[in-house]
């Protein structure tokens, strides 16, 4: 009898080869697909890091007016959103106030105050109209503008009312995190502009001082990518 005994392996079952090969099928198919989860991820962050930087370096290198004239036939107010009552929020009212005031240091004689109902359905433009007589502007200097739902729209119809009156001029007030968006879309316009900035009421929110430049930035990206070519202004 010998002293090493030899090892027999029993040889697979066709139900095991079988069993096996799917096994092996699935894994491969595994190790195949994610590679691509992972490309498609990469490519869509990429994209939305291309868009993010395109929108930034874009606001920052917007020019703030196109003109070297310091009065104009009009100021125009761009618009926000009245409260759930119906009165100026702190950037509604930031923007009327630093108006009115460009308005008595003789800007301009008069004021066009855009923004139609978006929130609340309050029309932006009335609200605004209201705090201006109410800082002393006379209603023969206030024109009021009720259908714009954003800022192309905002400058698209303000230049309407100008060219009906042969008005080629006005300063812009707005927020300064709006201006550069507002700038880009006037600069498609047949108008001598300069962009003005209302104080700031969110130096005390952090929370706003994130979030709201960050929105803006997004805005931004879609005016670039979509409304810039898609929302025109008809004459």
């Amino acid at each position: 009898m010998s002293g090493t005994r030899s090892r027999s392996t029993s040889p697979r079952t066709p139900a095991r080869r079988a069993h096996s090969a799917r096994h092996s099928l699935r894994s491969s198919v595994r190790r195949r697909k994610t590679p691509w989860k992972l490309l498609v991820a990469a490519v869509c962050l990429l994209i939305v890091t291309g868009l993010l930087a395109w929108a930034t370096i874009a606001r920052r290198m917007a020019p703030m007016s196109n003109t070297s004239q310091t009065h104009f036939d009009a100021i125009i107010v761009l618009g926000s959103p009245a409260d759930a009552d119906g009165n100026p929020t702190p950037i509604q009212f930031a923007r009327v106030t630093e108006a009115v005031r460009e308005y008595e240091r003789g800007v301009a004689p008069r004021l066009i105050l855009t923004g139609g109902s978006t929130r609340f359905h309050y029309v932006e433009a009335e609200v605004m109209a209201r705090t201006a007589r109410a800082q002393g502007i006379p209603e023969s200097a206030i024109f009021v503008e009720d259908q714009a739902l954003d800022t192309i729209q905002n400058a698209c119809y303000s230049d309407k009312i100008m060219r009906q009156h042969g008005w080629t001029s006005a300063e812009v007030v707005s927020s300064d995190y709006h201006l550069p968006r507002a700038a880009m879309i006037f600069g498609q316009l047949p108008l001598e502009w300069r962009m003005h900035a209302a104080p700031s009421v969110w130096r005390w929110s952090r929370y706003r001082r994130v979030v709201t430049p960050l929105r803006e930035t997004l805005s931004t990206v879609r005016y670039l990518a979509w409304a810039r070519a898609m929302e025109r202004c008809e004459p």
